[in-house]
Parts: structure tokens; sequence; C-alpha cells
């Protein structure tokens, strides 16, 4: 029987996407299933395999989209927003793989779920790009998503603070106004992705808030403190408002966490 560390490091190690998007799903059904072993015996990569496309540049040198209704625009929205989901794929391969040893068996079948929705919301969006005549790939990305993942990989709960209660939970703010201008451009579909990707956003962020507050217990912490002194350490950017307030109380982040460090 192949190990669990085994079978997330392939996935990880998958450079194409549609085929990262399969094993991630592969892997949380088969470890669901019963079909892996609760066996660690496989590190994770410092980076995960990812493809020759899209250029990855710096968050500071993206082109700006603007708000507009053009046909360009619309297809920059969407292959940002699918950059993300492939990247989240990884980010929650990782989270399971790196630290499920440590945490237990509840913490692997919550971020082997994760990765299968984020692997969902990718092939959506993926499918989204090509009925507009483009693809995953054809313009550049950022390169930022990642590097929270590295400089956190020392310790799970900071990697529970960055990447789900403030990268993730960040999406939770600024989806409902992209669902809005999405909505208002007729665009129905791309309405229904969004509001699949919204939902499942919160739970999400309600699996990596969960499992930091009982972390920060177990530590001895208090959760909210924790959560803002790792925020400081290891965050470059600020926990900017407006926040989405009713989306991130559904996820357990409670304003006692992020008010008073927003800037």
């Amino acid at each position: 029987m192949q190990s669990l560390s085994g079978a997330i490091r392939g996935a990880l190690l998958t450079a194409d996407p549609t085929a990262k998007a399969f094993a991630a799903r592969a892997v949380a059904r088969d470890w669901r299933l019963g079909r892996l072993a609760w066996v660690f015996d496989c590190t994770m990569p410092d980076m995960p395999a990812w493809p020759d496309t899209p250029e990855l540049i710096p968050p500071t040198k993206m082109p700006k989209r603007g708000k507009g209704g053009s046909q360009a625009k619309r297809i920059a929205l969407w292959h940002s927003l699918g950059h993300i989901e492939f990247v989240a794929i990884d980010l929650a391969l990782d989270m399971a793989g790196r630290f499920g040893e440590e945490m237990g068996e509840e913490f692997v079948n919550d971020f082997l779920a994760v990765a299968a929705d984020e692997a969902m919301h990718f092939a959506l969006l993926a499918r989204k790009l090509k009925t507009m005549g483009s693809h995953y790939g054809a313009l550049p990305a950022h390169a930022g998503l990642w590097q929270a993942a590295d400089e956190t990989r020392h310790d799970v709960a900071a990697r529970l603070a960055i990447v789900p209660m403030v990268l993730e939970a960040r999406g939770l703010d600024v989806t409902p106004a992209t669902l809005e201008r999405v909505k208002a451009q007729g665009d129905d579909n791309g309405a229904k992705i969004l509001n699949r990707i919204l939902s499942d956003e919160i739970r999400h962020v309600g699996v990596g808030t969960k499992h930091f507050i009982a972390v920060a217990k177990s530590r001895g912490l208090i959760p909210q403190t924790a959560w803002k002194s790792l925020v400081a350490a290891h965050f470059r950017g600020s926990v900017k408002p407006p926040f989405n307030d009713s989306a991130r109380s559904a996820a357990g982040l409670s304003r006692d966490f992020y008010e008073v460090v927003a800037l």
C-alpha cells in the first residue's frame, strides 16, 4: 500500500495543471477509501512542480486589470482566479503532507478535502477560460502565493495563520464585489462559479481557523493574540478593510482576530 506522504508528494510534483488537479482529487479519494497507509516516509518538496507557463512575475509587476468589461479584461480576471486556485491545490496538499503526522487524521482529512475542492475550482476556471478563447498559462501570474507557504514551512501555526486566515480570508472579502461585477456583465455561468467558490472558501477558512485555535490552545496561547503576533512576523502586507464580516464570522474568524491589525 502506498504511503500517504508518498501520494501527496507525487501530486505536488505533478506539473501539468490538469494532471495535478486529477492527482489531488485522487489522493483525497484514495485516502478517504482507505487505500493509503498512514505513513510519513517522504518529505514534501520545497517547491511544487509547476508548468512552464504562466510566466511568474513579482506581484508589483503585474499589469493592472482594471474593472472594465472588455473581453481582454474579463480573460485577465478569470486567468488570475485560475492561478489562485491552481496554487491553492498545492497549498492544501502541502499542509496535509508537511504537518499531517504532527496534527493527526482530522487535520489530514480536512486539508485533503480542501485540496480536492481547489482542484475542482481550478477545473471550472480552466474550462471557463477555454470558452472565452483562452487558457490557463496564456497570461503572466504573480509568484507571491507560494512565498507565504515557503516562509511558514517551519511551523503549522504560522502556516495556518497566514494561508487560510489571511490570504484565503481576503478572498471572502473581495469575491462578492467581483461577483456583482460579473452579474452586471450578464455572465450567469461566471456568477455560478464564483458563488460555488465563495461557499467553499468560507468552509476552507473555517477549517484553517478551527485548527489554528486548537494549536494555539494546545500551546497555552490565546488564539487571537497568537494570530496577531504571527501575522506581524510572517505577513509582509497589511490586513486591509473592507471586510466581509458575515462570511468571516461564518468561518469562525471573528472580528476580535483581525480588527485591531487592520491598517
